[in-house]
């Protein structure tokens, strides 16, 4: 304000100057200016060297010229990961550190930041109430950041977890989303109970609290537990994964879509979609179709009872050499046998197994082996068999029906 004034005086003496009839009254009006000019100077040293109670205008500098720092500082932090050290990490053949370096680069430059902010309020004097308060925010602000940087890290090894498994096509590759989910829940529940610790708060009376009301809770979400203990269950057996065929009992029978916290869901035949609590799932016994190394045929060739013993041994031969010369049979376990003489065909028993699991392909192996059976049956003169009764008429009935016949004709 008295910096404003100045130029008013400043006119006045010159029109006092030009309207001074002598050099008295000049030297009068220049008499008032000087006096203003040091009353405002004055004034001007004054506001600089303005006292804030115990805070004078150095500590108040001084707190500037540290946050100022703090946030140079978190900038060059910054762009030391992002620039100098990913350059670094994009130079190397293993990928996962160029993930690692950014994830662990930014809350590293917010804490850096939140040091100097404490620094910047430390040199300042407050209230003892004042300077508790700034402490426990700076622990819990610092502890929220920490954690927040542990949980970037937790995302940066599921993704490097899933890589390597599913690059070495390992069962728990599809379980790492639910451990994932798991151990960020985990995270997430300490870290709050660190930040209200650093708050002030007495974790103890709180799991007091929480154990009291919890018990009460737990009573209450009896299903969700037994859930969630039961995803853990799944977890620590692994009896399938997602992509599998899996069926359990007469009800379930597909493929793994999802296996989350509470549920999984399977994708039936008939393209519905089944979600399965996974307390049922754990204590159900589950069948894993996709888990065969190979798949079982067992059938019954029937054939006439014209076929002569001599045409049924080279015709089981034949077919024993027919499996071995297959390129979709697995030569591990071959077994042809005339086991049996049926109620209207003599039957050969012809058990193998496929080399393939998937259900199509498996099909055509089934099919292209079946031709292959009539083929032979066929070129040994024989024939594949259907159920046929021979009734046998004697005594006075077969004399009847052959003179009606004879009759007839």
């Amino acid at each position: 304000m008295y910096l404003a004034i100045l130029p008013i005086y400043a006119q006045e003496i010159d029109e006092a100057k030009e309207a001074a009839p002598n050099s008295a009254e000049f030297e009068e009006v220049g008499s008032d200016f000087s006096k203003i000019k040091e009353d405002t100077i004055g004034r001007v040293a004054d506001f600089i060297d303005i006292d804030m109670g115990d805070n004078s205008s150095s500590r108040l500098v001084l707190s500037f010229a540290i946050l100022l720092g703090a946030y140079i500082a978190r900038k060059i932090v910054s762009l030391l990961f992002s620039n100098w050290l990913h350059r670094i990490a994009k130079k190397t053949a293993w990928e996962f550190d160029d993930h690692m370096v950014p994830a662990i680069g930014v809350p590293l430059g917010w804490l850096v930041f939140l040091f100097g902010l404490f620094l910047s309020l430390s040199v300042l004097s407050f209230s003892e109430g004042v300077d508790v308060f700034v402490l426990r925010m700076f622990q819990a602000s610092s502890m929220v950041v920490v954690f927040w940087g542990v949980l970037r890290v937790v995302d940066v090894l599921a993704e490097a977890m899933l890589d390597v498994t599913r690059n070495r096509d390992m069962g728990v590759y599809h379980f790492i989303p639910l451990i994932k989910k798991v151990t960020r829940a985990f995270l997430i529940v300490i870290a709050v109970l660190m930040v209200a610790q650093n708050l002030g708060y007495s974790i103890s009376s709180l799991l007091a609290g929480l154990g009291i009301g919890g018990l009460a809770v737990a009573l209450a979400a009896q299903e969700s537990l037994g859930n969630f203990f039961g995803s853990v269950s799944i977890v620590a057996d692994r009896p399938f994964k997602v992509g599998d065929w899996i069926q359990i009992g007469n009800k379930v029978d597909g493929d793994v879509e999802e296996i989350g916290l509470r549920s999984t869901k399977v994708r039936t035949w008939s393209k519905t979609v089944m979600t399965i609590p996974n307390k049922v799932m754990a204590n159900e016994i589950i069948e894993n179709w996709s888990r065969m190394p190979k798949r079982r045929v067992k059938q019954y060739i029937g054939v006439t009872y014209s076929t002569s013993p001599e045409n049924m041994e080279g015709l089981v031969e034949d077919l024993r050499q027919m499996l071995r010369d297959d390129e979709g049979v697995n030569q591990d376990f071959i077994l042809v046998n005339f086991t049996d003489f049926g109620e209207s065909a003599l039957q050969i028993l012809v058990y193998y197994f496929t080399k393939t699991t998937k259900w199509l392909e498996h099909m055509d192996v089934r099919q292209r082996v079946n031709i292959k059976i009539m083929k032979l049956v066929e070129a040994r003169g024989s024939s594949i068999a259907f159920p046929t009764n021979t009734v046998h008429f004697d005594g006075q009935i077969a004399e009847n029906i052959a003179s009606g016949l004879s009759s007839k004709s």
